[in-house]
């Protein structure tokens, strides 16, 4: 059965570049540098056959198994052992070298026990011509170059196993299961934080399987590791919350909702069952689970501070923003139908709260507003119109507004001396110099002295320069009167 969460959708306007980098990285590492493998081994199993190694080591190999089976009760080594003697009975010689050469155990052993399998004469041959395999061939599989080897333990390869893998079947699952898990939490983290976190993820799995497999000459390589990462900060950044989750069992699929992290206790008893119970299947369990801890201990660990989950993440996605917002606007617009004043202000209200970008909301508000110009609240809202219209470059609002409060609202409430001036300012740039005098008269009898200086050298300039002398003397006046 396999279940992996499912809660969101890509939004491909802001594409997870990193996610993609990684899958473009895995892909690329196993085209063209993975891609020289085949041939490396071919000529290894070419050079192994032709130098009769086989012949030398295929009854070492029986009775190196039989060995395992009967000190160490591996139950794993009957099946090779059965395997392996009834390759031996079809006389296929290829799939033998093949086994032998890339059992990396067997190696090590005969390397510990050359003196007492073979005689001198048949020790010496091996020595040269499996030594010269090893060293040309072998060591230079990607494999042992740079995948994470337990016995072999160095810092490089915990970053640099997580991008070989197996075969096209294994980077395909990986690559699939990391597009499906990164775009959603690299959207969480932020680009450079989701990288960190991926890479410390893949390495702490890394330690966690080179602790159970100490002493292991197998060399692990795969993002399944990193990616049962992601998949722990997934269910760690969610929580309680209940998410979907997909879910695939034989032929039969669908979906089901749960609290995030009701599934990592799943997901971690599945990996460690198997490793106890499912045998020798070359999956990598404990790395998987080291991957799922790493990653939600992350999260729970430095979530509040290097790894904090970005605010915009828990906002919905603006086709589920804009859908909940026609909602809102249309149950306000239906009270505004109905007169229930009151209640479509506090529907607004709320509205605005959620979707402040939105400037309609503010005019609905200023014109349930206006039908009390007596209260407060119709001068706050008019000179935030005022100032959003201004934002917005409409100077035509601005001054209607402006105009329109004057008739209304000045009689209860005046305006302050700062927004006469925005009046003024705005109608000169926009030559209304009958808005701007009006602005003028209104502003300076509040307004600082020096901002009333500084509004009547702008008419002053403004005249002149329409040669208009007696408004401009008009000014010189009045300003010399207010010096």
């Amino acid at each position: 059965m396999l279940i992996i969460p499912a809660e969101n959708a890509i939004n491909w306007k802001r594409p997870p570049w990193v996610t993609l980098g990684l899958v473009m990285a895995c892909l690329l590492v196993f085209l063209f540098y993975q891609g020289g493998d085949d041939q490396k081994l071919e000529s290894a199993l070419e050079q192994y056959l032709d130098n009769g190694l086989l012949a030398l080591e295929a009854p070492a190999y029986e009775d190196y198994l039989q060995r395992e089976i009967r000190f160490q009760g591996d139950q794993q080594r009957v099946l090779e052992l059965q395997e392996f003697q009834q390759l031996r009975e079809q006389d296929n010689d290829l799939w033998q070298a093949v086994t032998l050469l890339l059992d990396r155990e067997y190696y090590q052993y005969l390397q510990a026990n050359q003196d007492i399998i073979w005689a001198p004469a048949q020790r010496s041959h091996w020595q040269e011509q499996r030594g010269a395999i090893e060293q040309q061939w072998i060591s230079r599989l990607s494999s042992f170059q740079l995948g994470l080897v337990p016995a072999e333990l160095s810092l490089y390869t915990l970053i640099t196993y997580q991008f070989l893998h197996g075969g096209w079947g294994h980077l395909i699952g990986n690559l699939v299961f990391l597009f499906l898990l990164g775009f959603t939490v690299e959207r969480a983290m932020g680009p450079g934080r989701y990288l960190v976190a991926y890479l410390v993820c893949g390495a702490l799995s890394g330690l966690v399987f080179t602790a159970f497999s100490m002493g292991s000459q197998i060399p692990l390589v795969g993002a399944s590791g990193s990616i049962s990462g992601l998949m722990g900060m997934y269910v760690a950044i969610y929580g309680l919350q209940k998410i979907r989750f997909f879910y695939f069992l034989g032929v039969y699929f669908n979906y089901f909702r749960a609290p995030a992290i009701a599934m990592l206790p799943v997901w971690l008893g599945k990996e460690i069952y198997d490793y106890w119970f499912a045998g020798a299947t070359g999956i990598a369990y404990m790395a998987h689970a080291g991957g799922l801890l790493a990653g939600a201990g992350l999260v729970w660990l430095l979530g509040k501070s290097w790894l904090q989950v970005k605010e915009e993440f828990y906002e919905p996605e603006p086709d589920e923003q804009d859908a909940r917002f026609t909602s809102g606007y249309a149950q306000a617009m239906a009270s505004l139908g109905r007169l229930e004043f009151d209640l479509a202000r506090r529907q607004f209200e709320a509205l605005r709260e959620r979707y402040p970008e939105r400037p309609i909301l503010l005019e609905h508000l200023y014109q349930l507003a206006k039908l009390r110009p007596d209260l407060p609240a119709y001068r706050e809202l008019a000179s935030e119109l005022m100032s959003d219209a201004l934002a917005r470059r409409q100077p035509e609002q601005l001054v209607s507004v402006w105009q329109e409060y004057l008739s209304k609202g000045e009689s209860h409430h005046p305006l302050a001396a700062e927004d006469h001036n925005r009046v003024l300012f705005a109608s000169l740039k926009h030559h209304d110099l009958k808005a701007a005098e009006k602005a003028f008269e209104r502003m300076r009898l509040k307004a600082e002295p020096d901002m009333a200086h500084e509004a009547c050298r702008l008419l002053i300039a403004e005249f002149e320069k329409l040669q208009m002398e007696p408004k401009a003397r008009h000014y010189r006046q009045l300003l010399q009167g207010m010096s």
